[in-house]
């Protein structure tokens, strides 16, 4: 009996080993060309009006100005929302970087770029980036019982169970008690190693709920399911931002990342150059539709973390 349970433990490293060197996606960002396929980067200019451009600023916050007329949302102190528009850019006008080192061009997709640090992995694609603002959050204000992401096959990847030392099998969910307790940055980074490994856009579906587009709040994403194997691809995308006028119109911002492993980056409104970066909920809710740079949502496709 104790020998099959070291094989086990076993195979639960060797899994877990597989999971950190993963070079694709398992359920989306890709996999097929054009404007919903795996990323080119972009090649047209877009001629954005810098008005609302305040490039010294190191956070969404500083960064960019709300159009004349607007007023951000008030977020809670220490809210998620709060998190998000002080995360770390780059420097103002730095491409965004695949795992390789290589840049991607910007004209016609991003205008920043998060200052992420993605150590050579090609892991970090569309939901993963997702995964990481809300696993960021909830790491650094000491949420550890929240951070719970379902894994594409079975089970849930627990960091709360992780800190206490247990690891898991990410085909199963079974976990073992394996190593001692340890809540640090290195342990929590490793944790999230796993999830950007074996979760994805169909397993981020389990991970939120539907909302209305009506009732969008900063956090929320838009997020369609890609099954391995098939033709239906799948993408995930984040509000990081918002604003409103004296009417109650709302104006919001858009983050994502792609495939292959890119640094995430703030989206550009190709539709409204003199509001880009901003998008207009009035104007998205006319079309029909959510159109971004590189992919298409349905309205019906928003979601909010559980």
């Amino acid at each position: 009996m104790k020998n099959n349970r070291k094989i086990t433990k076993r195979l639960a490293y060797m899994l877990m080993a597989l999971g950190l060197g993963l070079t694709i996606s398992l359920t989306g960002c890709g996999g097929k060309t054009g404007g919903n396929g795996q990323d080119k980067g972009g090649s047209s200019s877009t001629n954005q009006t810098k008005s609302l451009v305040s490039k010294a600023g190191e956070n969404i916050e500083d960064r960019y100005n709300t159009p004349e007329g607007y007023t951000r949302i008030r977020v809670e102190k220490d809210s998620f929302g709060e998190f998000l528009r002080h995360e770390k850019l780059k420097k103002y006008g730095e491409k965004s970087l695949y795992y390789n080192g290589k840049a991607k061009p910007s004209e016609g997709v991003y205008d920043s770029v998060f200052d992420i640090d993605l150590e050579g992995k090609n892991l970090l694609h569309c939901a993963d980036a997702c995964f990481k603002f809300r696993g960021d959050y909830l790491y650094q204000t000491g949420q550890y019982d929240r951070i719970k992401f379902n894994f594409v096959s079975s089970g849930v990847a627990d960091f709360a169970k992780y800190v206490k030392g247990y690891r898991v099998d990410p085909e199963t969910g079974e976990y073992f008690l394996m190593a001692e307790q340890d809540d640090s940055e290195r342990v929590y980074k490793k944790f999230m190693d796993l999830v950007y490994g074996y979760c994805g856009t169909l397993s981020l579906v389990k991970d939120t709920h539907d909302i209305s587009i009506d009732d969008m709040q900063i956090g929320d994403v838009f997020v369609r399911g890609g099954t391995p194997g098939t033709k239906r691809v799948g993408h995930a995308i984040m509000v990081v931002d918002m604003a409103e006028n004296h009417k109650g119109e709302k104006i919001f911002m858009l983050a994502q990342s792609y495939m292959p492993a890119q640094q995430t980056q703030v989206l550009v409104n190709r539709s409204d150059k003199a509001m880009s970066p901003w998008y207009s909920l009035e104007d998205v809710k006319k079309a029909g539709k959510m159109v971004t740079p590189q992919w298409t949502f349905e309205l019906n496709e928003l979601k909010r973390f559980n």
